[in-house]
């Protein structure tokens, strides 16, 4: 099967990607600027590399047709591509806001939108979103974050409705603190604490939302869709 991951240069993307190629995926490796990242990725487990900036639908359509093109579209997409911004409500420049949103749920939508027919025509899909803990609990000071990350589980659910009768499973994962690049915004004493919140005492690390990732996109998740799973070790419950 073709699986395209977006956001697959770095943390859950590649942990993504790999654990996809190794269940016999062939993986196509979204990435926007860590190309090198991506195709040193590729090289490891045989797939190929598209470059878009998701913030942007015609970077998007031109990747949909390359890989439409060649592969003749995808059986698993994991929407996983997203950026992060923190800071006081009142402060965020309307600017960052657009992008955050452009990102964060216009890309994911409009990338769906786009490889979504083929999987019709096949009469087969599966479509994994990754929201994150902020998008069910929100966070102070991750307004707009919180709020990408909360529309990401409404496109989840109302999707999953839509497309359920063509054979296509829509689902969602909401990562809590994770061990990831994204989360090094946080000062060390900041993610100590955040470990202390958590239940089981620990960050969590990409394998272990990779893991989840492929139980939606596997075989034992066909009668699963429009459910939100949360991988965080308690946080925020």
């Amino acid at each position: 099967m073709i699986a395209l991951v977006t956001g697959a240069s770095r943390g859950i993307g590649a942990a993504i990607a790999r654990q996809l190629a190794a269940q016999g995926h062939t993986v196509l490796a979204h990435c926007c600027r860590n190309r090198e990242r991506a195709e040193q990725l590729a090289a490891e487990i045989g797939g190929a590399v598209y470059v878009a900036d998701m913030g942007s639908t015609a970077e998007i359509d031109r990747m949909a047709e390359e890989i439409l093109r060649t592969y003749g579209g995808v059986d698993i997409l994991v929407n996983n591509a997203g950026i992060a911004l923190e800071g006081l409500y009142q402060s965020v420049s309307d600017g960052d806001a657009r992008r955050l949103f452009a990102v964060n749920i216009e890309g994911a939508m409009h990338c769906t939108k786009r490889l979504l027919p083929a999987m019709i025509a096949k009469h087969y899909g599966r479509i994994i979103n990754i929201s994150s803990v902020w998008g069910e609990v929100g966070a102070a000071c991750e307004v707009h974050y919180s709020a990408t990350k909360a529309a990401i589980i409404g496109f989840t659910k109302a999707l999953a409705k839509e497309v359920a009768p063509s054979g296509i499973t829509v689902n969602c994962v909401a990562p809590g603190v994770i061990d990831t690049d994204m989360n090094r915004i946080y000062d060390a004493e900041t993610m100590a604490q955040l470990a202390a919140e958590t239940p089981v005492g620990r960050i969590g690390t990409p394998e272990e939302v990779a893991d989840a990732v492929c139980f939606f996109a596997g075989k034992n998740a066909g009668f699963i869709t429009a459910q939100v799973l949360g991988i965080n070790g308690g946080f925020g419950i």
